[in-house]
């Protein structure tokens, strides 16, 4: 079932938006739009991979820096906290600089790739 208004069941891409909406990895914007076009911001990658780690059972009990550690905490939305800090201290994310994790950055192709390395390198 496609719960969004905005993705055609039989795109490329369809099937693997059916899938991680099953599984709550991702939501969409919780209007009925999902927006398979726009850019994925580093908070939104990071809660992804938190919910994808939930469902396959990794152990989410990261202790270490504090979210607040970082000149742009406030900026952080509120649906993302708990995922930011997972990934924070499980080393998935990192800052970008000037004490800042720019969580409404668009995620570069560089550094999804980087995320992916690290989130495929965690233990269970």
């Amino acid at each position: 079932l496609m719960d969004f208004s905005d993705v055609d069941p039989a795109a490329w891409y369809g099937e693997a938006v059916r899938w991680a909406s099953s599984l709550r990895i991702a939501s969409g914007y919780g209007d009925g739009r999902f927006c398979p076009d726009d850019p994925i911001t580093r908070e939104q990658l990071a809660v992804m991979l938190y919910q994808y780690a939930w469902n396959m059972g990794y152990d989410l009990a990261e202790g270490g820096m504090a979210l607040r550690e970082f000149a742009d905490y406030e900026a952080i939305s509120p649906y993302a906290l708990e995922a930011l800090d997972w990934a924070v201290n499980a080393g998935v994310i990192s800052g970008t600089g000037d004490s800042a994790l720019s969580p409404q950055g668009r995620a570069t192709r560089a550094q999804t790739a980087v995320m992916l390395q690290k989130f495929c390198e965690l233990d269970k």
